[in-house]
């Protein structure tokens, strides 16, 4: 499986893998599949870190770089497309990092990992419940 991690999951993934659901750990864990990381990720940990929402063990940019060495995460990118996508999904509220999440699940063909209840009832991609 190509699955896309939403934020939250990469957070509970890295910190507090209980938050999810045992399925979901052993997806992860499987090294058959395949783990993608969007950049708008890294964006929304920073500013979640900045605003005091979350609370990393280091600074966010150590954690963060040391997060991403480990290898397995591979970069989603931003494409053009993806921008486009962005803008024609039907999501409310308009959150502009679940929308690109969204976009580069479906443009890129990947599975998108959530607890995100708004998220998990979508219809254009599949998703994988984390909860």
């Amino acid at each position: 499986m190509r699955l896309l991690l939403d934020t939250h999951v990469w957070l509970w993934s890295m910190g507090d893998p209980a938050r999810l659901r045992t399925e979901v750990q052993a997806e992860l864990d499987n090294p058959s599949n395949e783990l993608w990381l969007s950049p708008i990720s890294v964006w929304e940990v920073l500013l979640l870190a900045e605003r005091g929402r979350v609370v990393l063990a280091e600074h966010p940019d150590a954690w963060i770089r040391t997060t991403l060495a480990q290898g397995r995460l591979q970069e989603a990118p931003i494409t053009h497309e993806i921008a486009l996508q962005s803008r024609q999904l039907p999501l409310v509220p308009k959150d502009p990092a679940d929308r690109f999440l969204v976009a580069t699940a479906l443009v890129l063909g990947l599975t998108l990992v959530t607890a995100d209840k708004r998220l998990l009832s979508l219809k254009q991609i599949p998703v994988l419940p984390a909860r």
